[in-house]
């Protein structure tokens, strides 16, 4: 049964990310964090599909981890390919954007709450779609620090080489998505916790 959860909250995970990449970021030019980023920064420039471009940006990081720390790998392998894969079948959503007719600062933050949902649902289930986040979890377990600082660090990294490499992307809206996606993953990763609290609160009045 827990298998099954697990294929279904990838599948589900897997698709709002690609609907909030191809529906709102990539038509607006926007930018996320993460090896997502990279990808899109490699789109925007060359034209190369967003997902083949993940998949080989996350391929030699995974091969570090199954050297380093091989849960890690085993934790992201399957969101990996299956999330790469379905950000390109979903692709030709880009074409079809401007019927929703939302501007940038809406598409930034609605694409980031996208993301956020299909990576927060994914993570529930103890899935990681991987790229930079697994080097940055690397990274903090290696330094013992905040996992988070250092994705954090990573992404605002990204999206400001993103700005810079591509004149119509905004720095300031880039970050309004990626602020939008780590609200959205840390909402519904934390939901059940205090869930769980709120009913023993009250089951102790």
């Amino acid at each position: 049964m827990e298998s099954v959860k697990k294929i279904i909250a990838l599948v589900v995970g897997s698709v709002f990310l690609a609907i909030g990449l191809n529906l709102f970021l990539i038509p607006q030019g926007l930018m996320e964090g993460g090896a997502l980023g990279i990808s899109l920064i490699v789109h925007y420039v060359t034209g190369t599909k967003v997902g083949l471009t993940f998949l080989l940006i996350s391929i030699p990081i995974f091969m570090l981890t199954w050297v380093v720390y091989r849960p890690f790998f085993y934790n992201g392998i399957h969101g990996m390919l299956i999330s790469a894969l379905v950000i390109d079948l979903f692709a030709p959503l880009k074409d079809v954007a401007h019927i929703l007719q939302s501007g940038p600062i809406a598409s930034s933050a609605i694409g980031g709450i996208f993301i956020g949902i299909g990576t927060g649902l994914m993570l529930r289930r103890g899935i990681s779609i991987g790229g930079t986040d697994l080097l940055a979890q690397l990274t903090a377990r290696s330094l013992k620090i905040n996992s988070g600082l250092i994705i954090l660090l990573f992404d605002i990294i990204i999206v400001t080489v993103g700005s810079l490499s591509v004149p119509r992307v905004s720095l300031v809206l880039s970050l309004v998505t990626v602020c939008s996606v780590g609200l959205t993953i840390s909402a519904i990763v934390s939901w059940n916790v205090k869930t769980v609290q709120s009913n023993d609160v009250f089951n102790r009045l």
